[in-house]
């Protein structure tokens, strides 16, 4: 029980509330956004506190990295629910709606209970911003929620990824008990670092006491931190090329054939319906993880990953807005790599799995990533980019983003359209025009999250009657 004098939200009754769900968004979109950082827990642990610790109710699979954690959180989630388990998984961004980020059993929260939720914390979030100067952000609330959603369900297991970084984010409120970092690269330098070690020194904040640490493939003066944190604190280490791995993997229709040696066996030629050898990766690292949860959390005593168990889940992964095809004649894939090590590794997949002629990119990026970075990826593979960009305020101006595509692709290959529709319906005819052979055209959308969300809304077909 607590002893703040406030009373503990009991998660199990339902609140009537007045609210809408569009109300409760502009309320949370009012407050301090994700990219506005403040590197401290008190405030997001003030508010856990007053909620009853709501994310000591269940074991956590915590992850971070630079890129592949929302792939691979989705990935440890379809294990566990194929083992048997009830997930609660807590992602950032979205692409389309806030709902996203909280799931449970797989699903996003509806919106009914997304109300609910808030209404049940709401008070206790008036009560922490009424002792601090700051009042909570966008994303603690966010957290506070994803935990308290979990602990009402109630969740067996909660899948968490960090917002940014790890010490300082949110989410490390929780002590997972695997800690995964996804590999590390440079992203978001003017507040983690300008180099991989310094921000793998803050992504190793998650490692805590008593954990499995499992760590995907990194360079080795990063894997030398993370596995310094490991032993400062106790954790036990899984590291990818030595205790578990890709064996091999080979190209599928629609995805990739991969054979896993994971922490508790062998598992041979796994189909995976996703493109990229760094989805191949992604998928051994989740392997990996629910491998040690299991384990380690002493959870289906006596139960092992099979490779029925493990076929069986990966074939249901979906990853939407990364290489995700949302069209075909000509094919369209929406892809939301945002830094130069995404783009890099989202190229190379294009040139795997697909043989266009021509590839026509288009491209929205916000301006505090390293843009110039991100074209040099795409060049060698996009025939002509259409610069444009997304709906957010921090969005690079198309035409900014055309002087510096004109630096490196040449103005002949350059097309700016500050409209985003305008971009994809040029793109379109343009790779439906130079097709050397009917249907080899094709359209990479890229270069931000939102860019793929919005790109998402505006070209993929819902049933009748689906709210967008």
């Amino acid at each position: 029980m607590l002893t703040t004098g406030y009373p503990q939200p009991s998660y199990t009754g339902r609140l009537m509330s007045a609210l809408s769900y569009a109300e409760v968004s502009a309320k949370l979109q009012a407050r301090w956004p994700e990219n506005k950082i403040d590197p401290t827990l008190d405030r997001v642990r003030r508010l856990v506190e007053l909620l009853g610790d709501p994310q000591k109710s269940y074991p956590v699979v915590h992850l971070t990295g630079t890129n592949g954690k929302t792939s691979t959180a989705r990935m440890v989630d379809a294990l566990l629910r194929e083992a048997g388990l009830r997930t609660g998984r807590f992602t950032s961004p979205h692409l389309e709606s806030v709902r996203e980020r909280i799931t449970l059993n797989g699903e996003p929260i509806d919106e009914q209970r997304f109300v609910e939720v808030y209404t049940e914390i709401e008070p206790y979030v008036d009560v922490v911003d009424s002792e601090n100067e700051h009042p909570l952000s966008f994303f603690e609330v966010m957290t506070g929620m994803a935990f308290a959603a979990f602990a009402d369900a109630p969740v067996d297991v909660a899948v968490v990824e960090v917002g940014l970084g790890g010490t300082w984010d949110s989410t490390n409120v929780a002590d997972g008990t695997v800690a995964v970092i996804t590999p590390v690269a440079v992203d978001h330098a003017h507040i983690l670092g300008a180099d991989p070690v310094t921000i793998a020194r803050d992504k190793s904040g998650i490692i805590k006491s008593g954990s499995t640490a499992v760590i995907s493939q990194q360079s080795l003066d990063v894997a030398e931190v993370l596995v310094r944190r490991a032993a400062e604190v106790g954790a036990q280490v899984a590291r990818e090329g030595l205790e578990f791995g890709v064996v091999s993997r080979s190209v599928a229709v629609g995805g990739q054939l991969i054979s896993f040696k994971g922490l508790g066996g062998e598992y041979d030629d796994i189909y995976l319906p996703l493109h990229g050898e760094y989805q191949a990766h992604n998928a051994s690292t989740a392997l990996a993880a629910v491998e040690a949860l299991l384990g380690a959390s002493g959870q289906n005593e006596g139960q092992r990953m099979t490779r029925e168990l493990v076929e069986a889940a990966f074939a249901e992964v979906t990853s939407p807005g990364r290489m995700e095809v949302v069209r075909t004649s000509p094919t369209v894939i929406v892809d939301a790599a945002h830094n130069p090590h995404g783009a890099q590794a989202t190229a190379e997949t294009v040139s795997e799995a697909f043989a266009f002629q021509p590839l026509i990119g288009v491209l929205g990026c916000m301006k505090d990533k390293d843009v110039y970075g991100v074209l040099e990826a795409y060049e060698p593979i996009m025939e002509t980019v259409v610069c444009t960009r997304n709906s957010f305020d921090r969005s690079m101006p198309a035409e900014e983003l055309g002087e510096l595509a004109i630096e490196i692709f040449g103005e002949d290959r350059v097309l700016v359209r500050p409209k985003l529709l305008d971009a994809i319906d040029d793109a379109i005819r343009l790779a439906e025009e130079n097709a050397l052979a009917m249907g080899t055209g094709g359209v990479l959308i890229t270069g931000s999250v939102i860019t793929a969300g919005e790109a998402r809304t505006l070209l993929v077909r819902r049933p009748a009657g689906e709210k967008r």
